[in-house]
């Protein structure tokens, strides 16, 4: 780690844990490199993709308290959609076809939030067209996870950070872990929080994404929940593993669903392309490698990358978080290597 600081910069969080015994655990750099605050193990991140795992427990919840099921097509909650035959099977797999929200994004004032009802309304008012049939192929999709995060609001009644915080955070003691948009909560700023920089070449140092047109999505960007924006520290996502692990929320026949293969993903995705995973679950990674059968996610945010995963067998897991978008795979993966001792 000590390598990776001095020659790739690393600044970011790390967690290694055997049979979800700590091992290694270090913060390493700023985080907020204007002020030098240095990180520290109760630093908080944004998680962006590893999100997508909260939300189908969010889903699968309401699934086993009998209040939808994962047939259920995406028009007997949104009827005004033009995606007929999608089901909520197919929005936690990625198999739905939905186009992409970030066109939206484009047009949108760079100043200004946008919300998952303005998803919703895009969707409805453009009916911009669907990438192929629903259940046809695979394609990473955001605005999935997007509707499903409207479902879960639509059916249990509540805001969606309120729903996570008491069905899925509470219960399970992650006590610095919330949905969290950290320039649409600014009235509301949260301890410890690793705010995410970019490197500009220009500049020759490290600035928050904002200030940049090239980002010009990120402040649209920062009120759209469900795809992204779960916060956390590297000790609540191990309780989070240990949740998956244990069946703390969901049963155990249900777990295994969610963990299991369930499609297979494009190998020319880019997801594929970087990480080689074969297979997806419900908001979930399942792969093989050298080192053994894995869970795993990651994620992608101007300003972080993150990593999390679980070797079943070995029981090791590895969690990097980074707040200066460094290369958190190549990171993970050397530490499973010293882990495992291959």
């Amino acid at each position: 780690m000590q390598t990776k600081v001095a020659t790739q910069h690393f600044n970011g969080n790390v967690l290694v844990a055997k049979s979800g015994k700590v091992v290694y655990q270090k913060a390493f750099g700023y985080r907020n490199y204007t002020t030098k605050e240095p990180l520290t193990n109760n630093s908080v991140f944004e998680l962006a993709s590893i999100s997508k795992q909260f939300t189908a427990v969010g889903i699968l919840l309401l699934v086993e308290k009998g209040k939808l099921k994962l047939s259920d097509t995406l028009r007997k909650f949104f009827p005004e959609l033009p995606y007929p035959n999608i089901t909520i099977r197919h929005l936690l797999t990625h198999t739905s076809g939905l186009p992409d929200y970030m066109d939206m994004l484009k047009t949108w004032p760079t100043n200004q939030f946008a919300s998952n009802q303005d998803v919703l309304a895009f969707l409805i008012k453009t009916k911009p067209a669907s990438f192929f049939k629903p259940g046809e192929k695979w394609k990473y999709s955001n605005a999935a996870f997007v509707l499903l995060a409207s479902i879960i609001e639509k059916i249990s009644g509540q805001p969606f950070p309120d729903y996570m915080n008491k069905n899925i955070f509470k219960p399970l003691r992650m006590q610095h872990t919330s949905i969290y948009n950290s320039r649409h909560s600014a009235g509301a700023s949260m301890a410890n929080y690793a705010y995410g920089y970019v490197y500009s070449e220009r500049r020759d140092r490290y600035i928050l994404p904002d200030s940049l047109l090239s980002y010009g999505f990120v402040i649209p960007r920062d009120g759209i929940q469900g795809d992204g924006n779960v916060n956390a520290t590297t000790a609540d996502l191990l309780k989070w593993d240990r949740a998956l692990k244990n069946n703390s929320l969901l049963s155990t026949k249900t777990q295994q669903q969610m963990l299991s293969p369930q499609v297979t993903v494009d190998p020319s995705s880019a997801m594929y392309l970087a990480t080689k995973i074969k297979s997806y679950g419900y908001g979930i990674g399942v792969g093989t490698n050298k080192y053994g059968n894995y869970l795993w996610h990651g994620g992608n945010q101007p300003g972080y990358a993150t990593n999390l995963i679980q070797y079943v067998e070995e029981d090791i897991t590895i969690i990097v978080l980074s707040n200066n978008a460094s290369n958190v795979l190549e990171i993970t993966e050397g530490l499973a290597g010293l882990m495992i001792a291959k």
